[in-house]
């Protein structure tokens, strides 16, 4: 871990002794961020029945705030660029604690649905560029370690969150859930006005037909998705999705015209960042499938508990948190996409294992193979960021940070999305895992036809950036 601090002569970044209270700072949000999601969705019953609602309008606590999230990341990702990233950063978490603080006081669903709204907005805020930041906090030739550091944290606090759900919730009611954030949110608040990197804003305008554009597009691509999710009638589905498609080629327009766009059509002429986004996108969505298809596999198919179920899910996260810093660190020594492709080809096997997992298997029989998915993603995701983020031009890191936070979303709810549908068809689970192998596979295509691209990079010095002043003065 110390070796993160470390400086030598040439590097780009933050001096090592400031980079420890500026990962603090992004640990810390992206904690509360994560956590929030799993730690609410333990609480959903508790809600329904205190505040007397249905449980159908509950799940919607949920809902909201991913959609908003996910709705407005490549917007924030844009408007960071005029404000700064340390501005957009703290302003965000501002947010989300001050809504976690509104949502602790609502005394019905309407407020509480309020604040889920702007504490998904305040996410996105973070999440968004988040990874840019590691890329101007970190010098190069470390991105891999802290970028494995932030795949650790997001599966710590996936892994932590419905734990840490269930003991509040023994103890105290579901308000104190969203009153968490507060001291966690004050001194994460602290740290990153002090620490992050001060830079100044872009000069020149905001495309708000384009952030309209993204808004709506991705805003109705997840309620289709959700719509599919939940089994509601085909043509809602339907319906959202024809709204999304017609404003995405819309918005895509919009980007090849616009001074500023959103989304740099530039960004996606550099093979490597091509091919990156390609094979994340299709891992997520395996990795959404076999989540989602599991429950109903332990459950409906094995007989198991929802506690053992809960038990059975744990090794995946725990071993992205064991893998990934160090597949991030061997990204930072080898070829990234090896090591990707690698990864893939693990957590191909992983779901395969667990597509012909006979229905009499026993809990260790269930553990070693989620775990073997774990160790396949965890090998993958480091390796895989850290490719999308030196790929990119320096000056476009914050539209990748963006994109990288966008692609995750969308290939999660779709992978969720695509298990409602198989349901709905009356396929065998086994089926949903067996599309998760298929969506891995491509993605692994995908990481293998970039593996000679980034080891050229790395021959060529390809990854090399500008020296990032230190936090106590401001970037030209």
């Amino acid at each position: 871990m110390s070796r993160l601090f470390s400086t030598r002569p040439g590097d780009d970044g933050l001096p090592g002794p400031e980079r420890r209270l500026a990962v603090l700072a992004l640990i810390l949000g992206t904690l509360m961020a994560v956590v929030d999601v799993t730690m609410i969705n333990i609480a959903l019953p508790s809600i329904a029945r205190d505040l007397e609602v249905s449980a159908a309008r509950t799940v919607w606590v949920t809902n909201l705030f991913q959609i908003v999230c996910a709705a407005f990341l490549l917007v924030c990702a844009s408007f960071s660029e005029m404000i700064s990233r340390r501005r957009l950063y703290v302003t965000g978490l501002g947010l989300f604690v001050l809504a976690s603080l509104g949502a602790a006081l609502s005394r019905s669903l309407e407020w509480l649905l309020v604040f889920r709204a702007l504490q998904g907005l305040g996410a996105a805020a973070t999440l968004s560029i988040g990874p840019s930041l590691y890329r101007s906090i970190f010098p190069t030739r470390l991105l891999g370690s802290a970028l494995g550091l932030s795949a650790m944290v997001v599966a710590g606090g996936y892994a932590a969150g419905p734990a840490l759900g269930g003991v509040v919730l023994s103890l105290v009611s579901w308000p104190w859930l969203f009153a968490l954030h507060l001291p966690l949110g004050i001194v994460s608040l602290w740290l990153a006005w002090r620490a992050l990197p001060r830079e100044r804003g872009r000069r020149g305008g905001f495309d708000g037909r384009g952030a309209l554009g993204s808004v709506v597009m991705l805003g109705s691509f997840f309620l289709a998705m959700d719509t599919l999710g939940h089994g509601a009638p085909l043509w809602q589905a339907l319906a959202w999705l024809a709204l999304s498609v017609i404003t995405g080629w819309l918005f895509l327009r919009r980007q090849r015209r616009a001074s500023h766009p959103l989304l740099p059509p530039r960004l996606f002429q550099v093979p490597r960042f091509r091919l990156a986004v390609s094979a994340s996108g299709l891992a997520f969505v395996g990795q959404g499938l076999a989540f989602v298809a599991l429950s109903f596999l332990y459950q409906q198919e094995m007989g198991f508990s929802p506690l053992h179920t809960a038990w059975l899910f744990t090794p995946w996260p725990l071993a992205i948190m064991l893998v990934g810093p160090i597949a991030g660190r061997l990204a930072d020594r080898v070829n990234p996409s090896v090591m990707a492709s690698l990864g893939l080809v693990l957590l191909m096997l992983g779901l395969a294992s667990l597509a012909l997992l006979p229905q009499d298997a026993g809990m260790l029989d269930s553990l070693w193979r989620t775990a073997l998915c774990g160790i396949g993603f965890g090998l993958f995701q480091p390796p895989n960021n850290r490719e999308m983020m030196t790929s990119a031009p320096r000056e476009l890191t914050t539209s990748a940070s963006g994109v990288l936070s966008t692609t995750r979303t969308v290939g999660q709810s779709l992978g969720v999305a695509l298990v409602g549908a198989f349901l709905a068809a009356s396929a065998p689970v086994q089926a949903t895992l067996w599309a998760g192998c298929l969506a891995c596979l491509l993605a692994l295509a995908a990481s293998l036809a970039r593996v000679s691209l980034a080891g050229a990079a790395r021959t060529g010095d390809g990854e090399e950036a500008p020296r990032v002043q230190s936090s106590s003065k401001r970037v030209q």
